[in-house]
């Protein structure tokens, strides 16, 4: 059991500590030194490969998630806070593939043929939308910690 748990909580320290990461350190510190081009290569370099590391984090926490409450005997033992942990990752997890499919694939193909201001305006919109999971995610590190009492 102490494997599953130790990979369900490293999994959510690498994807919420490193949107942490991203949108409170490195997205200030980059946004007035760089020029656009420079700054659309850099958060192109950075999202390809946060993102391998997202995924594998989601299937790791969908795996060990899911695994525990079976070993614990099931949704219906499991007290409320669980629920709404199950519920925000799924959430988190909903708006990870949006960001990926919707956003960034085409984040990526505008960076590669240099229409720098659409990328831009792309990034907007993943800045956007990793605010809101950056927020689920660390509401449901608050649910986890509260609500083990």
């Amino acid at each position: 059991m102490a494997l599953y748990k130790l990979l369900h909580i490293l999994s959510v320290v690498i994807w919420v500590g490193g949107m942490f990461f991203a949108y409170m350190v490195l997205r200030p510190g980059i946004g007035q030194l760089l020029k656009l081009p420079e700054r659309m290569r850099l958060w192109d370099r950075v999202f390809n490969r946060f993102f391998k590391w997202v995924w594998l984090a989601v299937f790791l926490l969908l795996a060990t998630g899911f695994y525990m409450i079976y070993l614990y005997g099931g949704m219906s033992s499991m007290p409320r806070f669980i629920h709404l942990m199950l519920l925000s990752g799924i959430v988190m997890m909903l708006i990870f593939v949006y960001i990926f499919f919707g956003c960034y694939v085409h984040f990526n193909q505008l960076v590669e043929e240099k229409e720098w201001h659409q990328a831009e305006e792309k990034l907007v919109t993943i800045r956007k939308l990793v605010a809101v999971n950056l927020f689920i995610g660390l509401l449901t590190i608050a649910v986890a910690i509260i609500g083990r009492g």
